[in-house]
């Protein structure tokens, strides 16, 4: 696995390009502190979102979702709320033939099957919201 530091302190919203597309065995690590009003992580591709990935404080949820051809999928809501207002993050996702394993603080929390079956076109990475982003590396 070949892991590069691309970014430091960046500022919000923060978007990077994903050299190459997010092919399986791909890896990409987020860290930060992430604040009340929550974060939304977006790996997209020309046409859509291959993975949208959010913690609902307000109700003490994770989300993740798809979006193709203009319309969003069904939700997948997680009760597990790993994450905690103003503790530092880490948030790792791997792609793997299947899906996305997503780890927090080094604990895999959620998987989500894949719905774009072109990984390698899902090549921009996206982070918005009320998070202060601290490093990113793929």
């Amino acid at each position: 696995m070949l892991l590069i530091t691309l970014t430091h302190n960046q500022k919000v919203p923060y978007k990077s390009i994903i050299d190459g597309g997010l092919q399986s065995g791909k890896v990409i690590i987020i860290e930060g502190v992430i604040n009340p009003d929550g974060m939304e992580i977006f790996l997209r591709h020309k046409t859509g979102i291959g993975f949208y990935y959010s913690p609902h404080f307000d109700e003490n949820v994770v989300v993740c979702n798809s979006y193709e051809d203009g319309t969003w999928g069904e939700e997948e809501i997680y009760e597990l709320m790993p994450i905690e207002i103003g503790q530092p993050l880490q948030v790792t996702i791997f792609s793997s033939h299947q899906g996305y394993e997503v780890f927090v603080n080094g604990e895999q929390t959620h998987t989500y099957s894949h719905r774009y079956a072109n990984l390698e076109e899902i090549d921009v990475l996206d982070i918005c919201g009320d998070v202060q982003l601290d490093v990113t590396h793929f």
